[in-house]
């Protein structure tokens, strides 16, 4: 029988920030969006594709007292410079907004290294994510992947914080001040407050993948959990980027520093997803598991507090049972969506009609099982010849 895991719910953040923080937030964001503007149009070629389905729902979500869902935007990765940069695209209306700009996760291990780095990130609006390659903290149930949920979710009913034990006094290590992503195992947050219904970027890829013909490779678990751990359930708009490869190349000379101008940089926006036919039918088995476990829960607490304690926990982002993160059901169910979301970013791609037919052992983990055995931080694919950046 799995056995809940206690306290794993970050610190929550307040729904508001205060002024200064939103102010910071508006000048970094805005800032980096007209700089990511300047750069795309004044020193490359852009050509859009579906743009007005994006700002339609962004005019749709000014208002984020009145928002009823989440929104996740999902895309390939095939540059260091796909976000901020792929942002410069947004009418300038947008980009000193925070409140309705995109959420990301980053690279704990680049992003957040000091507190330089962790309070402009932060302030970017950019969760602090880790990666096995590099941290054994890493991998899909990560606390800052609840926070992702929590983020495109509403509301909870009650603050976790009344449930859970004071974070533990932080102490320096190694004669260094901790950052807001280097706190201990189970404390790893954005300090930053977000409203409810908040928008999400995930490349769910994991890495730089530079194909030859921009096919895909396959979508890891975190796609999964914020799609299927989400409540309500999220818009999700799907994305394809093309060029940002050929401004950035992983294989470029000197200067390495210095992104190449005088590309065609193209980005094309699909329709909102349909949820109940893309993913209804695995929303209902993911649903089903977790009463199951919440019922035996309960079942194993009757006559105590424990089983009122497990009925307070349960909200978006937690996984408090082995079962709902490594049982073979769950495991299945975030398989398949995951190659679902997949599909449909590559529906995206096709509409292009400018790319050849997918690989479709690329969509398949095992594909690239190999790859995991390579220590460089940049080298030439064992699959497909393509440029890989595990940076």
């Amino acid at each position: 029988m799995s056995s809940p895991m206690p306290y794993m719910t970050p610190p929550p953040s307040p729904q508001r920030a205060n002024l200064s923080v939103r102010l910071k937030s508006a000048l970094i964001m805005g800032v980096t969006g007209v700089l990511s503007k300047c750069f795309l149009y004044g020193f490359n070629r852009v050509e859009v594709t579906g743009f007005s389905r994006l700002l339609d729902v962004l005019e749709s979500r000014k208002d984020a007292s009145k928002r009823q869902r989440g929104l996740l935007t999902v895309s390939n990765h095939i540059s260091v410079l796909d976000d901020p940069v792929v942002w410069g695209i947004l009418p300038l209306r947008y980009m000193f907004d925070p409140s309705n700009l995109r959420w990301s996760l980053g690279a704990a291990d680049i992003c957040f290294t000091n507190r330089i780095l962790s309070n402009f990130f932060s302030h970017g609006q950019v969760l602090p994510c880790y990666r096995l390659k590099h941290s054994p903290k890493g991998g899909p149930f990560q606390p800052i992947l609840g926070q992702a949920v929590r983020l495109l979710s509403g509301p909870t009913p009650f603050s976790p914080s009344s449930i859970l034990p004071p974070p533990p006094t932080l102490t320096p290590s190694d004669n260094k001040p901790p950052t807001p992503s280097h706190t201990n195992d189970y404390y790893h947050y954005s300090p930053i407050p977000h409203p409810p219904n908040s928008w999400v970027h995930i490349f769910p890829e994991g890495c730089v993948h530079q194909h030859p013909s921009t096919d895909l490779r396959y979508f890891k678990w975190g796609v999964a959990r914020l799609i299927l751990e989400s409540d309500p359930p999220p818009l999700i708009l799907p994305m394809f980027i093309d060029g940002t490869q050929r401004v950035m190349p992983e294989d470029r000379g000197f200067p390495k520093f210095l992104p190449r101008i005088g590309k065609t940089v193209r980005v094309a926006f699909g329709e909102p997803v349909d949820f109940e036919e893309a993913f209804g039918d695995l929303k209902r088995r993911w649903e089903a598991l977790v009463r199951k476990e919440r019922e035996r829960a309960l079942e194993k607490g009757a006559g105590g507090d424990s089983g009122v304690l497990m009925e307070k926990r349960w909200v978006p982002g937690e996984l408090p049972s082995d079962e709902l993160r490594y049982g073979e059901e769950a495991k299945q169910i975030r398989i398949e969506v995951a190659r679902r979301m997949r599909e449909e970013v590559l529906k995206v791609r096709k509409a292009l009609a400018q790319y050849p037919e997918p690989d479709p052992t690329f969509g398949l983990a095992e594909t690239w099982r190999p790859d995991d055995t390579i220590e460089a931080k940049k080298y030439k694919s064992r699959v497909d010849g393509s440029n890989i950046s595990q940076d």
